[in-house]
């Protein structure tokens, strides 16, 4: 099974939902905290890594532990999480525009969609393929 997975549409499409989910807690967290004063909005952004693994040259290099003492990096390199701290559109110092949130939330929840339907699609081909037609 490790071959399926290993697959670099799999891996890339994988990567996407897992940016996707990334970017859904922070807009969740960015409604959460529409009262919050001073509250400054999270963004994540994982795109550009994106697109270097679609086009075939982001594919990451396997790593296993080969010491207990050993920690392995960062499971989503290339995704960025930041705040934006460079707006203020209350008084209070909290920058959350509901309306934005919400418009990203729904962009995120149609793109997640797509890509489990993609990645959805590739299993029943490979499928088709083990099962002979």
């Amino acid at each position: 099974m490790p071959e399926i997975t290993n697959d670099p549409a799999i891996r890339a499409l994988r990567y996407a939902l897992d940016g996707l989910s990334l970017r859904q807690q922070a807009v969740a967290q960015n409604i959460a905290n529409l009262n919050t004063p001073g509250y400054k909005a999270a963004r994540v952004s994982f795109e550009e890594e994106l697109q270097r693994r679609l086009r075939g040259s982001g594919d990451a290099v396997d790593l296993s532990l080969t010491h207990p003492a050993h920690v392995l990096p960062s499971e989503r390199p290339g995704v960025s999480i930041t705040r934006d701290a460079s707006t203020s559109i209350r008084l209070d110092g909290n920058n959350v525009d509901i309306d934005w949130e919400m418009a990203r939330l729904a962009e995120t929840v149609i793109n997640y969609n797509t890509v489990t339907e993609l990645i959805s699609m590739k299993l029943a081909i490979l499928k088709t393929a083990i099962k002979g037609g």
